[in-house]
């Protein structure tokens, strides 16, 4: 007797089917099949069988269905009494239901993808419709969820499977009607695309895709996740991997299997691990040149890679270490690699040619028709690698080395592979991999730090790792404060073998540079800052722009060095300290001191030259060349680029004992910094100016009054006042009557900001007087705006109207933007409050175009804000809505929460 439960409920005996009584009567039944060869107590099988709904007298009537259900069954399993309950004793393999997930089961641990299809199919060819169809407890409700569940899993599994058996036509018609029920699944929107692609409906597969990401948009308000997106450009550009076919092997005799045991750890690479697929079923030889700087894990990759795919090469496997970068030896000949790959392949030795280029023809002779890999790891040069190249289109090729190989990719083909830092996730996971999840989670703060200090590189990770094993008892904090001591992180890395000691790793290719290239390593090793851009380095070497640029390439090839964006180069960080180590030990200090004066002053000047374009209208700094013409969007998108630069310059210019490019780099800052609302680094540059300016009274000045504004809109009253006040007492003492009108204006800020608008006028007022003989179109424009901003202040909208509208004319007159967007703000401001919307709206608008052309993301959020009420007040919500989402955007990102939850 069968019975079945992924449909109507039934059972069949001799192929007929059995009389089951009504839909009650068959739920007991099916109750108990759910947990054939268990006993089900009598409450739970009231409770399965009828849920919320059940009758007075529900034993009794239970016990009613068991007897004609005996009677139904005769013959066959049937409701027997246990104690506390009733058991129907079916073999599992006679109940559809658990029948289909042990073929699941069998299906997904089976040897080859043509048999796990075969059991999937039987499986999902039990399926009659839809689970106890006829059924309506909370119980079977579940229960038919969970089925659905396994079957939509089963049918997504086999799917998978007959794209890989290239029956993709097969799968079509499955997938578009589950498709259609499940819209949000991606996995089925995957392979109803590549069943498309694969019978040659390229088009219908991409207008899929743009459904899918519709309907994931308007769903979930996500886009596609990571494998769709990869898909989705792989079938634009025609490049999806075919089917593969297994080839059956040539060789007669015992393949070669020469790969060292893979990395007994390995996690992440997962982008890296998909190219190195593609580029294995491409129709012509792969060959992968996996490059990177040492201990960056290119061997761990390639192993893991090929021990994983070896099945794709049932002709063998040869390996060899060719030592290009070896601290023990030199590196390999490509005639004694041969030698070894011959043998390996069944040439007797008294056979073996004496010649390379007689070795290389017998090499690829052997090779041809054959399905092999070939592991070429740690070369050094191109003209090492090409001998040992197959002929064969069927094999594979990795090679793995410091240098970029360029003429390999010129001159066969191959792939470059480029390996990064590995990122922080993937850098703890192989840290808890090595000391044990337990001991990482019980110190996640330390264990956060070692990831951090060992900046992605793995073999750093698994030196840290390994003392930490040996040293069970020493708490990974421990071991944290150690490697946090930047001077002494390198030794802290050492691990007294040369295999794992990073400087010993280092060492093989700084070994190898020549004596120039060598200096310029020390002393990008030497530069502040995470990055360093062409002109930057060109100072720095002291070199012209062309001969630095193939100094920077030359090291990026030898991958001491990274070019992460178009003409900016980085190094990892243990290799920045390493080189730094390089530039103390090996380069004249009257050199490195010289070098570091060319990069400070060209930071200095170039800076200051960037700050004239953003704020044309600020007094220049006395001496100040011109060292590059820069448009004003010019000039922000350099000092967007160099800022860390310029702060770490500023670091190194106080330590070094550079004064005055200590505060002259704060100064050239300060526009910058304020337009993009990075107000507390603009803080700590000018508090390291103040020490460097002492001695030099005008200098002092200038920088007590650009801290004291600075502290403004920090909210920092006293502080502002106190650098105000001591601006004001130095600008008095020098006679610097620009510097004096300027601290006025700063005043008014500092109390308008502190709520006493009467004494901020007071201040605006005393700017004015004082400039009215300083023949400043700009300063003066910015004058009548503030006398014209606090007069509206304080509730005087007569005069603070001339004075803005005075303001206005000089600065559109010459073409002051910044001082019209403050100016417009203000009239805005004026128009508001004085009842006219509209004309305030025109104002806010101007004021906002002016902003965002200027770059001004901090003055852009208040514009927002202010434009945010007009539209209120003209009654047009929605637009005010979105200027109000806009600023809250840019006040959360620029940190100033005050303004963030005033805005909430």
């Amino acid at each position: 007797m069968e019975f079945r439960l992924l449909g109507t409920v039934e059972a069949v005996r001799g192929g007929a089917p059995v009389a089951l009584g009504p839909a009650r009567q068959r739920s007991v039944l099916a109750a108990l099949l759910a947990d054939t060869g268990r006993v089900v107590r009598t409450g739970d099988l009231v409770e399965r069988v009828w849920g919320n709904a059940r009758p007075r007298r529900a034993v009794p009537t239970l016990y009613s269905y068991l007897s004609r259900l005996r009677a139904a069954l005769d013959g066959g399993p049937a409701p027997i009494r246990r104690a506390g309950g009733y058991l129907l004793a079916a073999e599992p393999a006679t109940v559809d239901l658990h029948r289909f997930r042990d073929l699941c089961v069998r299906a997904r641990a089976a040897d080859g993808d043509r048999a796990a299809a075969a059991l999937f199919d039987e499986a999902l060819g039990l399926w009659r419709g839809t689970a106890f169809a006829d059924l309506d407890t909370p119980y079977f409700n579940l229960l038919r969820a969970t089925a659905d569940r396994e079957r939509l899993a089963a049918e997504a599994d086999r799917d998978d499977l007959r794209l890989r058996l290239g029956r993709a036509g097969e799968a079509l018609a499955g997938l578009f009607a589950r498709a259609e029920a499940h819209p949000l699944d991606e996995r089925t929107a995957g392979q109803l695309m590549l069943a498309l692609y694969r019978v040659g409906r390229a088009a219908d597969a991409l207008a899929h895709y743009r459904l899918a990401r519709a309907r994931l948009r308007d769903e979930l308000g996500s886009d596609p996740g990571e494998a769709l997106r990869r898909l989705h450009e792989q079938v634009l550009a025609g490049a999806v991997p075919p089917v593969v076919v297994p080839p059956v092997s040539a060789s007669a005799g015992n393949p070669p299997r020469q790969l060292p045991a893979p990395p007994a750890v390995f996690v992440g690479r997962a982008g890296e691990l998909a190219q190195l697929d593609r580029i294995a079923t491409a129709d012509t030889m792969g060959i992968a040149a996996i490059g990177g700087t040492g201990g960056i894990g290119k061997t761990c990759l390639a192993l893991h890679w090929a021990h994983r795919n070896a099945e794709r090469f049932p002709d063998g496997q040869l390996y060899a270490d060719l030592r290009g970068f070896d601290p023990t030896g030199e590196p390999v000949p490509a005639t004694v690699a041969l030698r070894g790959f011959l043998e390996a392949l069944g040439v007797a030795p008294g056979e073996v040619p004496d010649d390379l280029d007689t070795r290389a023809a017998l090499y690829r002779s052997l090779l041809s028709g054959r399905r092999m890999l070939v592991l070429l790891d740690n070369a050094r040069s191109t003209a090492q690698v090409e001998p040992l190249l197959p002929g064969s289109p069927a094999c594979m090729v990795l090679v793995t080395g410091r240098q970029q190989l360029a003429g390999l990719v010129t001159a066969a083909g191959a792939r470059p592979l480029t390996l990064d830092a590995l990122p922080g996730a993937e850098g703890r996971e192989l840290l808890m991999h090595h000391v044990g999840r337990g001991r990482a989670a019980r110190e996640p703060e330390a264990a956060a730090a070692l990831v951090a200090h060992c900046a992605g590189l793995p073999l750093a990770t698994s030196i840290v790792a390994a003392r930490a094993r040996i040293q069970s008892t020493l708490p990974l904090a421990a071991l944290a404060e150690e490697l946090g001591d930047r001077a002494a992180r390198l030794d802290a890395l050492d691990a007294d073998d040369l295999g794992a000691d990073l400087r010993a790793v280092f060492a093989v290719s700084y070994q190898a540079l020549e004596p120039a290239l060598a200096r310029t390593f020390g002393l990008l090793g030497d530069a502040p800052g995470p990055d360093i851009g062409l002109p930057a380095a060109a100072a720095l070497t002291g070199q012209p722009a062309g001969p630095t640029r193939a100094a920077l390439r030359r090291l990026t090839a030898a991958h001491l060095l990274q070019e992460h964006a178009p003409g900016r180069y980085r190094m990892h960080d243990l290799v920045h300290l390493y080189a730094a180590e390089c530039c103390a030990r090996d380069q004249p200090p009257d050199a490195v001191a010289a070098a570091r004066e060319r990069l400070t002053a060209w930071y200095a000047d170039t800076a200051v030259a960037a700050d004239r374009a953003l704020a044309p209208h600020r007094t220049p700094l006395d001496g100040a060349p011109v060292t590059r013409a820069f448009s004003a969007a010019d000039a922000m998108d350099w000092f967007a680029a160099e800022h860390e630069c310029l702060a770490a310059a500023q670091r190194a210019a106080a330590e070094h004992g550079s004064r005055a490019a200590v505060w002259r780099l704060a100064w050239a800052l300060d526009t910058f910094q304020w337009r993009c609302g990075r107000l507390a680094e603009r803080v700590a540059a000018l508090r390291a100016a103040l020490p460097a300016a002492t001695g030099d009274p005008a200098a002092a000045a200038l920088c007590h009054r650009l801290l004291g504004r600075a502290h403004v809109p920090l909210g920092e009253h006293n502080l502002a006042l106190h650098h105000l006040e001591r601006a004001a007492a130095g600008f008095a003492a020098t006679g610097d009557a620009d510097g004096r009108a300027q601290t006025h204006l700063n005043l008014a800020l500092a109390w308008e900001r502190a709520g006493d608008d009467g004494e901020a006028l007071h201040h605006a007022r005393e700017n004015l007087r004082i400039r009215a003989g300083l023949g400043s179109p700009a300063r003066e424009a910015e004058a009548l705006n503030a006398a014209g901003w606090y007069h509206a202040r304080v509730g005087d909208f007569e005069p603070a109207r001339e004075y803005c509208r005075r303001a206005l004319s000089v600065s559109r007159a010459h073409g002051f933007r910044e001082i019209e967007a403050y100016t417009r703000d203000s009239l805005g401001y004026i128009a508001h409050r004085g009842g006219r919307p509209a004309e305030a709206l025109g104002h806010y608008r101007v004021a906002l175009d002016l902003r965002r052309a200027l770059g001004d993301t901090y003055e852009e959020a208040d514009t927002l804000t202010h434009l945010a009420d007009v539209l209120v007040a003209l009654g047009r919500d929605a637009e005010a809505t979105s200027a109000r989402r806009a600023a809250l955007a840019l006040y959360e990102r620029q940190g100033r929460t005050r303004e963030a939850a005033a805005l909430r």
